[in-house]
């Protein structure tokens, strides 16, 4: 996967969700709150939460998830190594079918200026 096929995702992502604000504008409304206070820092930092949602999109196996998660991990402060963390333990917890995502990861983690 090549850095123009990363950002390609990044801008396919907002103008898939201008289509389901546009259809759906209470759902995404419903969820655009309980993702800002989920989100939010309480006793755990916005960075672990992320972190956390990068571990769930990919135990998951959700690609939007992996993409957006780590971008905003990325965002909020998060190393290369901490997001590699992360997927270590995904992979010692669920074997192959995380492993198989790794590529994905470390394209989008290059796409975003994170090389070792």
């Amino acid at each position: 996967m090549t850095e123009a096929e990363v950002m390609k995702f990044y801008a396919g992502w907002e103008a898939d969700s201008e289509k389901v604000q546009k259809a759906m504008p209470d759902m995404v409304k419903g969820f655009g709150t309980l993702f800002k206070n989920t989100m939010k820092a309480d006793i755990l930092d916005v960075k672990t939460k992320e972190l956390i949602a990068v571990a769930i999109g990919l135990a998951l196996r959700c690609q939007p998830c992996i993409y957006l998660h780590v971008k905003k991990s990325i965002e909020v402060g998060a190393t290369r190594q901490e997001i590699l963390a992360v997927a270590g333990v995904v992979v010692m917890m669920q074997g192959g079918p995380a492993y198989v995502y790794m590529p994905m990861l470390l394209d989008i983690l290059e796409a975003m200026g994170e090389n070792e």
